[in-house]
């Protein structure tokens, strides 16, 4: 797992409890994980298309900095997949884990579109 991105949780993160809205954090995980599988497939044309069971394991309270994980699951024919973790970056706690993140190559239609990237040639050394 490579940690590739750092929020600072501000006010307007917070929830009614006072600490990190999960929904802004998903937003975070979304436009991180959709970077990514834009940098691995070469295109700006890829859309989410699911999101496995979400675990929240610890919460994040205003002041904290917390870091985007991000591991390579598999390549398929118009995807690829990658599992998030979210930690604090001071005391390492998880936050939350997502075990998949799919997203798809699509077409100016929004229809599925191969990618054309093999294992081989997916250059996961690169951010």
């Amino acid at each position: 797992m490579n940690f590739y991105s750092r929020k600072l949780i501000k006010p307007e993160n917070l929830n009614a409890r006072n600490t990190l809205f999960g929904g802004a954090l998903l937003r975070w995980i979304d436009e991180e994980a959709g970077i990514y599988a834009m940098t691995k497939l070469d295109s700006k044309n890829v859309v989410t298309k699911y999101m496995s069971e979400i675990n929240f394991v610890n919460s994040a309270e205003q002041g904290d900095v917390i870091e985007i994980g991000l591991g390579f699951n598999k390549i398929g024919r118009t995807s690829i997949s990658f599992s998030c973790e979210v930690r604090n970056v001071f005391n390492k706690k998880t936050i939350i884990k997502i075990e998949d993140i799919v997203f798809v190559l699509v077409d100016e239609n929004g229809k599925p579109k191969p990618h054309g990237k093999t294992l081989d040639n997916l250059n996961l050394s690169k951010a």
